[in-house]
């Protein structure tokens, strides 16, 4: 028989939000990790807060707002509060009744200043590696090192030469701009809109454009980020911030680094032997002589870091096609680099859900 299309809306529900979330939903285990990261956490958000006054949003749902964010790419955090007053999946992830307000989107502005300023995410972080490292999730031994660019939210014509006076613009939205015939460069231009991104070239065969740099050390069993930063975009970035990563390797036994041809270079390359740690770095011998040799390449372990090392590119792809960092929508080293470092504790915890439910 027929049903019927009545529009008469219930007043009440006698459902809970923990029964609306199916058992086998995949955010059920993250909820789980999460909250026991955050139960770590909770002696360092005391610290962050004053002990008299108002009480503020707590900093544990805050958080798990801003992973739903980069879990599902919501764009920006007022989408995200409208995603949070009608959906009660996201409502149960966060910790909110059907029926608590929605807090306003500037919550997030006010708050990321006090996030940044106790390095909540790389603390975030940390503990999510410290507890892959309880599950047996990771390698001691073996590791590859590599950056990608993450474009800056700052346009070219924001690239003007340092120390020239504002000069109105036409246009205040979309000013003309004539840099045609202008050469350019770090050491005399810098952005307005964003100071910190530097012009970078991906390649001869790309143009040039504002950039960060952000790096990930990745562990090769299961390819999960065990260390990252995020630094201005320059030549040396890479292997600056690969050596400093190396250095702080939790192992006790020689490790290994992978690497591609960009880091193929004599400093490198006796910085990490300096380091105890064996390069197996990509040979680039396109007119030039590699600094890895057959001491290295004749090895097997040197073969399979070099088929491991391709992984890392899963972690640049889910962070740029997922984790909203193709081109960031934050300004300035410090904010970018907390959403990157974000960003890979995030990844971590989607690798560490699948891995847990393997069976063995």
């Amino acid at each position: 028989m027929r049903g019927d299309d009545e529009r008469q809306a219930s007043v009440w529900s006698y459902v809970p939000l923990e029964q609306r979330v199916p058992a086998e939903h995949p955010l059920r285990p993250m909820r789980a990790m999460v909250d026991e990261v955050l139960r770590e956490l909770s002696p360092q958000f005391s610290r962050l807060y004053a002990t008299v006054g108002r009480p503020s949003i707590a900093p544990e749902r805050l958080l798990r707002a801003l992973l739903l964010q980069v879990l599902y790419s919501v764009r920006s955090e007022r989408l995200l509060m409208e995603q949070l007053d009608y959906n009660l999946l996201f409502r149960w992830f966060v910790g909110l009744s059907a029926d608590d307000p929605i807090w306003d989107a500037t919550v997030f502005t006010k708050n990321r200043q006090r996030l940044l300023e106790g390095d909540i995410a790389r603390a975030f972080f940390d503990r999510v590696v410290a507890q892959a490292r309880q599950r047996g999730l990771l390698s001691d031994e073996h590791f590859t090192v590599d950056g990608t660019l993450v474009e800056a939210w700052a346009s070219l014509k924001s690239f003007k030469p340092k120390g020239t006076p504002p000069v109105p613009p036409d246009d205040p939205g979309n000013p003309t701009v004539n840099f045609h015939g202008e050469r350019r460069s770090n050491a005399t231009h810098v952005s307005t809109t964003d100071p910190d991104a530097r012009l970078f070239r991906k390649g001869d065969a790309h143009e040039a454009k504002l950039y960060y740099q952000g790096h990930v050390l990745m562990e090769n069993r299961h390819g999960l980020a065990v260390d990252g930063s995020l630094t201005p975009a320059t030549g040396f970035a890479e292997r600056e911030q690969a050596l400093a990563m190396a250095a702080r390797l939790p192992t006790r036994a020689r490790a290994t680094l992978g690497a591609d041809k960009s880091y193929d270079t004599r400093d490198f390359v006796d910085g990490l032997r300096g380091l105890a740690v064996t390069p197996h770095v990509a040979q680039n011998i396109t007119k030039r002589a590699s600094a890895i040799d057959r001491r290295t390449t004749r090895h097997a372990g040197y073969r399979a870091s070099q088929c491991r090392r391709k992984r890392i590119e899963e972690i640049f792809g889910w962070l740029k096609m997922v984790g909203l960092l193709r081109k960031t929508r934050h300004r300035g080293v410090a904010r970018v680099g907390w959403m990157f470092t974000f960003g890979l504790a995030v990844y971590n915890l989607v690798r560490m859900r699948r891995l847990v439910a393997q069976p063995t």
